[in-house]
């Protein structure tokens, strides 16, 4: 957890959710820098617990990165909505993402994002708690970590993992189970992955499971 209140992140932007139970709803992301699992730099990933993330979360050189503190990472996130919507009938809505976002999304930050009235998402690897005041919690477990989330709103696996099997996470606490095919590093559309066909089948014989795309790839959008 962050100690300091003060925030690395990498990017932040509006686009539409594309995995998922929230796919298609319009968010502002803002993804943090650093993960646990993964330094980020290529010539680490053979070495890395995670070695299939397709996500550049290094440093603070994305759209809008920057150091921040909570209020100023706040009223960014809320001017960013601003800008792109037309009325206020849509509720606000945060997704902080990584890297892993659970690394330095605190009491603070949650605290005053909820001031401004946004809805707040985490897409987490599980292996940190979660503060309270997250409204939607997402969870996507890696091989060879321990989980230390067992409940939530939305528990995704990308599929298939050889130690991280769906049967490992079926019983716990979550409402939407999804599978992810694995995609290619690099590949433009998760559609044309190798995996898809293995986790449409797997959802077709274990109907607890849904399969999620990266829609947002097929749609070109961030």
């Amino acid at each position: 957890m962050n100690n300091h209140n003060s925030y690395s992140i990498k990017e932040a932007f509006y686009t539409l959710q594309g995995e998922g139970a929230q796919s298609g709803r319009a968010a502002v992301f803002c993804r943090f820098s650093g993960c646990n699992l993964w330094s980020g730099r290529h010539e680490d990933r053979k070495n890395a617990i995670c070695q299939f993330c397709d996500t550049d979360f290094v440093g603070t050189d994305g759209l809008n990165g920057g150091k921040y503190t909570a209020e100023r990472l706040s009223q960014l996130i809320q001017d960013i909505w601003l800008q792109h919507t037309h009325n206020d009938t849509g509720k606000p809505y945060v997704v902080f993402t990584g890297g892993e976002p659970l690394l330095q999304l605190d009491d603070t930050l949650i605290n005053q994002c909820k001031k401004l009235g946004f809805e707040i998402a985490i897409e987490s690897n599980g292996t940190c708690p979660v503060p309270v005041g997250v409204d939607w919690v997402c969870i996507s477990p890696k091989a060879g970590t321990d989980l230390v989330v067992f409940r939530g709103d939305e528990l995704k696996l990308v599929y298939p993992q050889s130690d991280a099997l769906p049967e490992l996470y079926a019983d716990l606490d979550f409402k939407h189970f999804f599978l992810q095919p694995k995609a290619p590093l690099n590949d433009d559309a998760d559609i044309a992955a190798p995996h898809t066909k293995e986790a449409l089948e797997y959802c077709l014989a274990h109907p607890q499971w849904r399969l999620s795309l990266q829609t947002h790839k097929l749609l070109d959008i961030p």
